[in-house]
């Protein structure tokens, strides 16, 4: 059974002092022991927990983040690599991929140190630029990669090819490229259909497409999804997650298929995946 946690915290949520030393009581009370990202550790006032994350592979046996959708995202991405399992707790606004509540802190740690528990892998998806031949940046989504037009931009245009044979071009904002973790997320918004989050498959939503007839398309997760971009501007960029971006240039290939690593997420058997759906987003 896991018996050292590491903590991701997002600092700047109003209640992450509170929680983090909550949360380390509790773990040192079920004889556990806790590390915590470094920047946090001396910004909480906590220094003697200190850890860079560069080291939590090898010396803690899962991850606690802190914090909402958008800071499990950014753990994904960093943590995916050593496949380390993580527990979402939920200290932001939706929390849709948090499994933990500030309210049951300590029953939450108690049933991860006696491993009450199943461990959940979501599939992740790898994003490489080409320009001109050459790899001009690489990078991995659990949610999902968008090629899109800035804010006040006009329109771009984009080829998309699914396994080198054309599939469709649209003039428009964009087009979104969408794990199952991230068809609940900016896809569900552009029309995309819910998925569920154990099918291993890609989504390609296109964002505000100037045409009269204009679908989604779900294809298997072994495809190649290949991204052509056109325009006479240089407002554009690709953004993965919603938290990086990298701007782009006409003529550029977005290439996206699936990652070799998967984000593992720690969950309780009793919470189910169209309840935490009806919960989180139907709008009541």
């Amino acid at each position: 059974m896991p018996k050292i946690i590491g903590l991701v915290v997002n600092r700047t949520k109003p209640n992450a002092v509170q929680v983090t030393q909550q949360i380390v009581k509790a773990i040192g009370a079920c004889s556990g022991q806790v590390f915590i990202e470094e920047e946090a550790a001396h910004a909480l006032g906590m220094s003697e927990y200190a850890l860079s994350t560069s080291d939590f592979h090898g010396k803690v046996d899962l991850i606690f983040v802190l914090g909402g959708d958008g800071t499990l995202l950014g753990a994904a991405r960093h943590f995916a690599c050593f496949e380390i399992p993580m527990l979402g707790i939920n200290i932001g606004h939706l929390g849709f991929l948090s499994e933990a509540e500030p309210d049951n802190l300590e029953e939450s740690v108690q049933r991860v140190l006696n491993g009450d528990f199943y461990l959940e892998r979501r599939m992740m998806i790898e994003t490489v630029v080409m320009r001109n031949g050459t790899c001009v940046h690489r990078n991995i989504a659990l949610n999902d990669v968008g090629v899109g037009k800035s804010s006040f931009a006009r329109m771009i245009q984009l080829g998309v090819y699914v396994d080198n044979q054309f599939y469709d071009e649209y003039f428009g904002d964009g087009v979104l490229v969408s794990t199952p973790t991230g068809s609940t997320a900016y896809s569900l918004s552009c029309g995309g259909p819910v998925v569920v989050p154990n099918l291993q498959v890609m989504l390609v939503t296109p964002i505000c497409a100037h045409k009269l007839v204009v679908r989604p398309i779900v294809i298997g997760a072994t495809q190649q999804i290949r991204i052509k971009v056109a325009a006479r501007h240089r407002d554009f960029g690709l953004t993965v997650d919603g938290q990086v971006g990298f701007p782009l240039e006409s003529g550029d290939e977005v290439i996206v298929s699936k990652a070799a690593c998967d984000t593992v997420l720690i969950r309780w058997q009793e919470r189910a995946f169209f309840s935490i759906l009806q919960e989180k987003l139907r709008g009541d």
